[in-house]
């Protein structure tokens, strides 16, 4: 499962339709026994399909890694197994794009400082500098500028970049923000780190304001805090070694059989309390940060380089007789910007910042319905990639691990292979065709149902409903969430009649937008539920194993999805679609006005590339639609979606801010009103 920025829409509603489709729904349903199958077996079949696609061999389902073809090799053979037709796609069960998969530090990485004088200093690579992987690939030639911490807060009166000529320049930018000693003090009045620390937010203003590039530094105060914090340990450490010493000695007198066991954990803590001595007679550490830290951003040109605390002093001496301490404490004293050209200085810098691709695929079988219905459409999905060894979707910073995803979301898609399995076996066929699509890169930002709404291989306009199972594997106490009750009539009436016997406590939710990919198709104004059995703490970390799978659990809700099928499939009238207000997850800060807009997160040109517009939405009621790529909101330049997101914060609700976007190759300026915040 994803995150998602909040999307919203209107919720309206047609009564006659309601009870024509209720109405028949119960009929159908009375005169279609579901299909049915041994729960002994099919739990046996769930946990054989879990335990593989949850293996290590499997890398965790990594975009990019061969453990994710194998996994889309195995869900096209059991599809092929159960009876599905798997020739959908050119003859093939794979729908095949090519996307962004990771980045790399390529060749030729260099950077250069030239002073006044005609001096010329080349800083070592991976030891006074190195290149970001959130920048581009390029060389870059300008002047030096000091721009604080790259941050602005009008509501404060706290501009870095208030009077300074920042185009074509190399700004150099310190990390994090301001009195990190006290932020309740600092520029948001919260005792955390906020947004405006984000390496994405500090690039953002750097590129609206046409600078070349952009050099990081640590910031000294996370230097001196880390100090503090080795003091405090040390003085720990002693302790312990001083009651090791003496669990020791009284071992010595009366329990001679411990004495080997102490003398270890005493040579262990002494060990421990040298490391920490010398880490702290080194000094304050003033390393890089690893490659790929930050995460990286494929519509970012810019390039992104990063240094030492002790080169960037040399440099701030030699041009401004002064040191980031100094610079941050005056900061910290009143909150005003110290931000300065460092005059005379230049810097010359390549990034060989090197993107990889790779072929990925979504999994397509097919079941095709019989009668006057047989051209409509059902789909049933499930996602079956995760986070391969961890990386920025990772709840495990720092650690290369192999993600199973057994919950997240091995459980979806082996329950969508045994809805598979149970629905191709039943005697008569479903009234309606039912697609059954194991969606890739998911993870990424739903690109793998981006993908297949914009190209699917049936019409969307005869698809009638899309059912989505994502996490259904920890369920606790019985409970289900379904998502999406509302966007249809007769959904949560058709819900809790088959939960019932299958004692199944239901949690009826009515947004269908969320951050799992039934969005792609809500936002296309189909009906759709999507299944959902928590988050837990193993969610994105190593943990999420197929032991801690509820597997009968699991079985009931594939069999809850399997009478959901049939029920829809054989009702004459197609679920009418209900649009409903709110969005089943909120991504993004609140605090920014309402725009009313669903990311494509697919899209690699320049600009926000927009999936879909809530319905009723600021967005939708000035004319944008889904499709659209937005490249300017007021005077606001827009490369990506974190540059959509800070210029949003410019402006206020209940303001009608000019949006340019880019329509079938053609700039179209629309006139947006903002609303408040959802």
């Amino acid at each position: 499962m994803t995150r998602l920025p909040a999307r919203h829409s209107l919720r309206t509603r047609r009564a006659p339709v309601v009870l024509a489709f209720s109405a028949a729904a119960f009929l159908v349903a009375c005169a279609a026994p579901a299909a049915g199958g041994d729960a002994k077996e099919s739990s046996a079949r769930l946990t054989r399909d879990i335990q593989y696609l949850a293996s290590d061999e499997l890398e965790g389902r990594g975009v990019g890694l061969a453990g994710l073809d194998k996994a889309a090799d195995y869900i096209r053979d059991e599809f092929a197994k159960a009876g599905l037709k798997t020739d959908a796609v050119n003859g093939s069960a794979f729908q095949p794009f090519e996307m962004p998969t990771g980045v790399s530090m390529g060749e030729g990485n260099a950077l250069t400082l030239h002073g006044p004088a005609g001096e010329s200093t080349a800083l070592e690579l991976n030891v006074d500098f190195a290149p970001m992987s959130i920048g581009g690939a390029g060389s870059v030639e300008g002047e030096l500028v000091f721009a604080g911490y790259g941050i602005e807060v009008k509501e404060k009166g706290y501009d870095d970049f208030a009077g300074l000529d920042l185009e074509g320049k190399i700004l150099l930018i310190m990390r994090r923000e301001p009195r990190q000693a006290n932020l309740a003090e600092g520029l948001t009045g919260q005792p955390r780190l906020s947004s405006h620390a984000e390496f994405r937010s500090k690039l953002a203003h750097a590129a609206a304001r046409k600078a070349a590039a952009v050099i990081f530094v640590d910031d000294p105060y996370t230097s001196t805090r880390m100090m503090a914090t080795m003091r405090e340990q040390l003085a720990t450490q002693k302790e312990t070694v001083v009651q090791s010493a003496l669990a020791l000695a009284d071992a010595l007198e009366s329990a001679p059989d411990a004495i080997v066991k102490l003398q270890a954990e005493l040579k262990q803590q002494t060990d421990r309390l040298k490391a920490i001595q010398r880490a702290i007679e080194a000094g304050p550490a003033d390393r890089l940060m690893p490659f790929g830290f930050g995460g990286a951003d494929s519509t970012r040109a810019m390039p992104v380089f990063q240094i030492t605390r002790k080169k960037a002093d040399e440099l701030l001496q030699k041009s401004l007789k002064t040191s980031l301490a100094e610079l941050e404490a005056a900061i910290d004293s009143d909150l005003k910007p110290r931000s300065a050209a460092l005059a005379g200085w230049k810097a010359a810098a390549v990034s060989g910042v090197t993107r990889t691709r790779a072929i990925v695929k979504n999994v397509i079988g097919v079941l095709e319905g019989a009668g006057e219905l047989a051209d409509e459409t059902i789909v049933v999905g499930a996602h079956y990639d995760h986070v391969g060894y961890g990386g920025p979707f990772s709840r495990s910073p720092g650690q290369r691990e192999i993600h199973n995803g057994a919950d997240d979301n091995a459980s979806g898609t082996v329950a969508l292979i045994e809805v598979a399995r149970k629905l191709a076996a039943r005697p008569d066929k479903l009234a309606r065709r039912v697609v059954f699509i194991a969606f890739t890169a998911e993870e990424s930002g739903l690109i793998g149902s981006e993908h297949y709404v914009k190209s699917p291989v049936f019409p969307l306009e005869n698809t009638v409903a899309m059912f989505n199972m994502d996490m259904v594997g920890r369920m606790e106490d019985e409970r289900l969430t379904v998502f999406g009750a509302a966007t249809s009539p007769g959904f949560a009436d058709l819900l809790k009649k088959h939960a019932e016997p299958l004692k199944l406590d239901l949690a009826l939710k009515p947004e269908g937008f969320g951050p799992s990919d039934h969005s792609s198709f809500y936002g296309r104004k189909i009906p759709v539920l999507h299944f959902f059995t928590g988050v837990h703490d193993d969610y994105h970390r190593p943990g999420d194993d197929w032991e801690k799978i509820n597997v009968d659990g699991m079985r009931r809700i594939a069999e809850l999805v399997e009478l959901a099928v049939i029920e829809t499939a054989n009702t004459p009238q197609r679920p009418p679609y209900v649009s409903v207000r709110g969005s089943a997850q909120i991504g993004r800060t609140g605090y920014r006005p309402y725009f009313g807009s669903v990311p494509d997160f697919g899209s690699e040109k320049p600009g926000y590339a927009l999936s879909s517009v809530a319905p009723g939405g600021p967005a939708d009621k000035a004319g944008i639609k889904g499709g659209d790529r937005i490249v300017k909101v007021g005077e606001h330049k827009i490369t990506n979606l974190d540059d959509f997101d800070l210029a949003l914060r410019k402006f206020r609700a209940g303001q009608t801010v000019p949006v340019v976007v880019v329509r079938d190759d053609k700039e179209i300026t629309l006139n947006v009103t903002l609303e408040e915040p959802r």
